[in-house]
């Protein structure tokens, strides 16, 4: 099934229900006043988020929400019942957006968090409210209002410590698939990994958790919507760290393809798409050495990395594959979320 992070959807609250004209009649009383009651308020729409939602799914196939009508006032002053209320559930993370003012009217972060999206109608006036000294018999009653309605843009993203990034076969799923609870994709072609996907780690040190994000891999000119794009990577705004693999076997000298070409590549479009997320801690993380025949080559380049990208902090030598390296970095990961 395809992952949907966005939604665009019509919501509109209730209308109010219309007043009521009546007049009052018994047996002995043929001439009594106006009794007509108040039209019932139209029912709210309201965002509800959940944790047993985690994508937008449900919104793929229907866009139009309504919620029910204030019902018209009665006799005897009677105000008419208030439309229902209507619930609209979302996942943790989801920011609500006006499309038309072009705002976040709020961004649900903890769940059961409620947010009033749409105020349903007033009722109308019932004839009762119209009585005078100098009108004792009013035939008028007010319609109820109508309902506020929207159109919203629904964007959710997954709130992630890490993330890992790379070319496609850099080896990043191989890697999250030996130290997470996550089950991604592995092949040796392109895009095996073709929505974001959220695992979790257990961090032995202090008893906790941190998640940590597989996404789809970047390619030369995602940014112009090549390979699968980048708007995945709008998962990444609440990221501590980044994770940025590169296949080393790719490495060739006679081509001139080293490391800070292919750092260069994913850097230039992240950087293209938001500028705050280009400059998150990025840990390089040099996959594949062991199909690496001169790894002189290797160290060599890596030395100058440091120095020319301000962002990238650390950098690994590892075979996910061999589990070279991979439990120093493991580890290294659990120390910097015990912090």
């Amino acid at each position: 099934m395809k992952f949907f992070d966005e939604a665009i959807i019509h919501i509109k609250a209730g209308k109010g229900g219309n007043g009521c004209i009546s007049f009052y009649r018994a047996k002995f009383i043929p001439k009594g006043g106006p009794n007509g009651g108040n039209g019932g308020k139209g029912g709210n729409i309201y965002f509800i988020s959940d944790n047993n939602i985690n994508n937008l799914n449900n919104f793929r196939s229907k866009n139009n929400y309504i919620s029910q009508n204030g019902f018209k006032g009665q006799n005897y002053q009677c105000t008419g019942k208030n439309g229902k209320n209507l619930f609209i559930r979302v996942p943790i993370g989801t920011n609500i957006i006006d499309i038309k003012k072009q705002i976040v009217l709020v961004s649900l972060k903890k769940n059961k968090q409620i947010f009033l999206a749409a105020k349903g109608g007033k009722g109308g006036l019932g004839n009762i409210n119209f009585k005078s000294s100098i009108n004792r018999t009013p035939y008028k009653r007010t319609k109820g209002f109508l309902g506020e309605k929207k159109k919203i843009k629904l964007e959710f993203i997954l709130k992630a410590d890490l993330s890992v990034l790379g070319l496609p076969n850099s080896g990043k799923s191989t890697f999250i698939k030996k130290i997470s609870s996550i089950n991604t994709k592995i092949g040796n072609y392109f895009f095996t990994t073709t929505k974001p996907i959220l695992g979790i780690i257990k961090n032995k040190l202090n008893n906790s958790f941190i998640s940590i994000l597989d996404v789809p891999s970047i390619i030369k000119k995602s940014s112009l919507g090549k390979g699968l794009g980048l708007n995945f990577i709008k998962h990444f705004k609440y990221c501590n760290l980044l994770l940025h693999f590169i296949d080393v076997s790719m490495i060739n000298i006679k081509n001139n393809i080293f490391i800070d070409n292919m750092i260069d590549i994913i850097n230039y479009e992240i950087k293209k798409y938001n500028k705050k997320i280009f400059l998150k801690e990025q840990w390089l993380i040099l996959n594949k050495i062991d199909l690496l025949n001169n790894k002189n080559i290797l160290l060599l380049n890596s030395k100058k990395i440091l120095k020319k990208y301000k962002f990238i902090k650390k950098f690994y030598f590892i075979s996910s594959k061999k589990n070279i390296g991979v439990e120093k970095l493991f580890l290294d990961i659990l120390k910097y979320f015990n912090k």
